[in-house]
């Protein structure tokens, strides 16, 4: 049998969907309209009684939920740590995720009703830490009613109208008052916003052994988070998608609306894969290029506190599991993935010197 760029994980296969995936960034957690404020859990804009789910649905939301958080929880400090190396995509943010219950695909919002707790209303779902959100005191399962007296919107299209409402406000200001619905009760937070990467984060529905860059989100398949054999490992492959973006790379081989359509593709729950043949499309990144985001990555992952020691290790395995050769796989891509291993330790070494002399870690 042909070898292909996929683990032997099947077990989400054909059912999970990829939820919100903008992790994290300003549009997602800014903005917001409703309205009025709800004053407690049984006004008008809470959960209705859930319909009934079938075990095997509620199961695939919480392996989706345990990825997605996985995903975030990695990507998290890459974020809140790395603003002065991604400065032309570094945004004010909230520092946390919400979510509805639309959050998730169609066949999923009952499941998120019932399982998770969500409902018509923003609810935060995660947090950053060390950002503004976590330090102010915001928790998970806060309902979001207001900010700086903008109600927030409701329903399904929440989240969208969040963005739209709230972009001006964030870019205007360097804190925001919170109101918030927590124990049935009513209360305001003063939140100063938290400067960091604006990447999107999604999960992609696919066992190929891949992940990718357009400029504004990373994408990161369910087949390559099983692969890593650590969140370590996770983070230095984020930390090179990141680097891409910063640099621009997609932009440059004008390569941005065809790495789009594949994110966008891939977070459906039934991507369609007969356009995931070969490459894609997409054209390989050079050596030079690759190089540049893999030192970068690496500065990156060290900024963000994750150690860098296992680095070189890492990239071996992956260029030695799944070649070039190996269609949908990562080195089809990235094809001097096997050639950057010198660098990676070079780097790496470079790092650590600057850590043991108390310098700045700065590329």
């Amino acid at each position: 049998m042909r070898q292909t760029g996929q683990t032997n994980s099947t077990t989400f296969r054909s059912r999970l969907a990829a939820g919100c995936g903008a992790l994290l960034c300003a549009p997602l957690l800014a903005a917001c309209t409703t309205p009025t404020p709800e004053t407690s859990a049984s006004t008008p804009g809470a959960a209705s009684v859930p319909a009934a789910v079938d075990s095997a649905q509620q199961n695939d939301l919480r392996a989706l939920v345990a990825l997605q958080d996985r995903l975030y929880n990695v990507a998290a400090p890459l974020l809140v740590k790395n603003a002065a190396l991604c400065q032309n995509n570094a945004r004010k943010l909230f520092g946390f995720t919400a979510k509805t219950r639309y959050s998730y695909s169609g066949e999923f919002v009952a499941a998120a009703q019932s399982v998770l707790g969500l409902e018509d209303r923003l609810k935060v779902t995660g947090l950053l830490p060390d950002s503004g959100a976590a330090r102010a005191g915001v928790r998970r399962g806060d309902i979001l009613l207001a900010v700086d007296g903008q109600p927030m919107p409701q329903g399904e299209n929440a989240e969208r109208e969040a963005a739209t409402l709230l972009g001006p406000i964030v870019a205007s200001r360097s804190s925001v008052n919170l109101t918030l619905l927590r124990n049935g009760s009513n209360l305001t937070l003063n939140v100063p916003l938290t400067l960091a990467c604006a990447f999107g984060v999604e999960l992609g529905n696919s066992d190929n052994v891949i992940s990718y860059a357009d400029g504004r989100r990373v994408l990161v398949t369910r087949g390559m988070m099983a692969f890593t054999q650590s969140d370590r490992e996770l983070a230095y492959l984020l930390a090179k998608e990141m680097a891409h973006n910063a640099l621009a790379h997609a932009h440059r081989l004008k390569m941005s609306a065809t790495i789009s359509g594949i994110i966008d593709n891939l977070i459906l729950l039934h991507p369609d894969m007969s356009m995931m043949g070969g490459s894609a499309g997409i054209k390989t990144y050079s050596a030079d290029q690759d190089a540049s985001a893999q030192a970068l990555a690496l500065y990156m992952a060290a900024r963000a506190g994750y150690g860098i020691d296992q680095a070189a290790s890492f990239w071996n395995r992956l260029a030695l599991r799944y070649p070039p050769s190996v269609p949908n796989g990562y080195t089809a891509i990235h094809p001097s993935t096997a050639s950057q291993i010198a660098l990676v330790e070079k780097t790496v070494a470079e790092i650590k010197a600057k850590q043991a002399a108390r310098k700045p870690l700065m590329p």
